[in-house]
């Protein structure tokens, strides 16, 4: 079954004690909410009781001291009502909102703490569900779940008690409905369900699909897919109105019969009751107590379908978030070594590894970079070389082989210090909804605004940030969409300037720009790599002809290595894509 849309068991205790230890730094405010449903429980048959009390009493005596006293105590139990009404939704809806903020910042501490891996394999969207919508569902469980189901069980039991203590004989009378209004809200809570789990699937088919079509509109209007597209969302958008309005039938249809269920127990209430009164076996303030008992009985039970149906969705959403919370997928930061001061050097020494099981991605890679010296890796698309950066930083580990940095193992270095120490500088630059000073800090806050100024000119982009509006305080909107892509780079290189790591990587930096642009970027690049050990890969052989060495991969292997002129020289494989290459700077300058 889809994990969308499966259903919970109500009563799931091991999912029940996990969900406790949400509450357990608010036990005090979890025991008063149950002190409160108890109170509101006890107060519940008191209000017909003092009514059948003053009809048979001060009423049918003609006592004024009497009515005056008793009205006295209904306006009290009325009063008191009203203040416990109001703290068992204040206390609940409290409760519930503490509990979901500190599940959603777990949560969302679990995410960013997650390796890569994990988030190639899960929908960026089930992760957004399950840190909003699955979270605020918790909110419900207690406000309308867990706690109202315990104070409407109680209010039954006591309501049933006394009405057996003030007559037996009419108690069975009004009970007789019972097992009619057990069966119809059983059926109901049965179909209600399964409305609501075509909903909550209806709902992620929605999410999915408006978030992916978001992200990848400039696609649909290159291909003039719009209709097509817009289509697709009709259909799916159909499908969850007709979800929806499936579970209204089932209200629609659920409450009135309950209420001809409650009316008949009213109507074999007031026609037993007249007899006996008429037969001076019972007297007029009890009949009217068990219509209002009735009243008072019936509700709980109506409204205890929906009830089981939230908790039943908040156990669901409970163990999906479970699952998040317990997902070993995770990077294990195995060392405690941070060093004092990084050389950048670094070492691959029989480096295997894979993405997924035994399909080796790179194959007994072997390469060392002095400290200052720059590395090139070159070769076509899907060769292995980007793979060198996802495990050198550790965003993936390796299956077999050794990696080190400044002759130790990466394992033995704190994470945290460890990716401080590599500066990587990607070819899709993300930047985040904010100012361009927050992006190139990154939460760093012992980064100045006059560093972030003087690593802006040493790259070369003071005077174009300037003339932004507002300048470093400039908003790049989503992903840096008000930017060029080659800005974008530009700022990314600022970043990495001015959180000073010791190694740098360069991904394809300068392959979507022009050339303009990247006269600007190569400028940038050669002031980044001064005095830094560089790994720079690129498509674009002319730029890195001044590298150390360039290391030439295919098929997840390196199969040549050396100078630039050295690899000329050879003949082999680099000398086959500088030529290629070279044909197609020709023919460009010839169009």
């Amino acid at each position: 079954m889809n994990e969308e849309t499966k259903s919970g068991q109500i009563f799931d205790l091991p999912t029940l004690k996990r969900l406790y230890k949400f509450v357990k730094p608010y036990q005090k405010q979890f025991f008063l909410l149950i002190g409160v449903i108890i109170v509101s429980a006890v107060l519940s048959p008191l209000l017909p009781l003092l009514i059948k009390y003053t009809v048979d009493g001060p009423i049918a005596e003609r006592n004024l001291g009497g009515l005056l006293t008793m009205m006295a105590l209904m306006v009290a139990t009325l009063v008191l009502r009203g203040i416990v009404q109001f703290s068992n939704t204040y206390l609940s809806g409290w409760l519930g909102q503490n509990v979901i903020m500190d599940v959603r910042m777990q949560v969302y501490e679990k995410i960013i703490s997650l390796r890569l891996k994990y988030f190639d394999n899960t929908p960026v969207g089930r992760l957004v569900t399950r840190t909003i919508s699955d979270v605020e569902t918790l909110s419900d469980v207690f406000s309308e779940g867990m706690a109202a189901i315990v104070g409407d069980i109680l209010q039954l039991i006591l309501i049933i008690g006394v009405m057996f203590y003030t007559d037996w004989k009419l108690s069975l009378v009004s009970l007789s409905m019972i097992p009619l209004m057990l069966f119809s809200t059983y059926v109901f809570k049965e179909k209600i369900k399964d409305s609501f789990n075509e909903v909550r699937a209806a709902v992620a088919n929605l999410n999915t699909f408006v978030q992916e079509h978001i992200s990848g509109m400039n696609i649909v209007q290159i291909f003039s897919n719009e209709d097509q597209e817009y289509r697709k969302f009709v259909d799916i958008n159909t499908k969850h109105r007709k979800a929806h309005i499936r579970s209204i039938l089932y209200y629609s249809v659920y409450y009135p019969v309950a209420d001809v269920i409650s009316s008949a127990g009213i109507g074999l209430i007031v026609w037993y009751g007249a007899n006996q009164i008429m037969d001076l076996q019972m007297s007029f303030g009890t009949v009217l107590a068990f219509v209002m008992f009735n009243n008072l009985f019936f509700m709980p039970i109506r409204q205890l379908a929906d009830r089981f149906n939230t908790l039943q969705m908040g156990i669901v959403s409970t163990d999906r978030i479970l699952k998040i919370l317990d997902t070993d997928e995770i990077t294990p930061n195995t060392g405690t070594h941070i060093p004092g001061k990084v050389e950048g050097s670094v070492a691959f020494e029989n480096v295997w590894f894979a993405y997924n099981d035994e399909q080796y991605v790179l194959k007994n890679i072997n390469f060392s970079a002095r400290s200052g010296e720059t590395v090139a890796l070159v070769g076509a698309t899907g060769a292995g070389k980007s793979s060198v950066i996802n495990i050198l930083s550790r965003f993936y580990d390796i299956n077999k082989g050794e990696i080190r940095i400044d002759d130790l193992p990466i394992k033995t270095y704190d994470l945290d210090a460890l990716r401080r120490s590599i500066g990587i500088v990607l070819q899709d630059v993300f930047l985040f909804s904010d100012t361009i000073e927050n992006n190139i800090r990154m939460g760093d806050q012992s980064i100045t605004h006059d560093q972030i100024v003087e690593a802006a000119k040493l790259v070369g982009v003071h005077d174009f940030i300037e003339r932004l509006p507002g300048g470093y305080t400039y908003n790049v909107r989503e992903r840096g969409s008000s930017l060029s892509v080659g800005q974008r780079q530009l700022i990314s290189f600022v970043r990495a300037m001015v959180h000073d790591p010791k190694i740098l990587v360069l991904d394809e930096a300068t392959s979507s720009v022009d050339s303009e642009t990247e006269t600007l970027i190569q400028q940038a690049i050669e002031k980044l790599m001064k005095g830094r050990t560089a790994l720079v890969i690129a498509h674009r052989l002319s730029t890195i002809q001044e590298a150390d060495k360039i290391l030439v991969f295919d098929k997840g292997e390196i199969v040549e290595s050396g100078s630039h002129a050295e690899l000329l020289e050879k003949g082999g494989v680099y000398a086959e894509l500088h030529k290629m290459q070279y044909k197609e700077v020709e023919k460009v300058n010839l169009d």
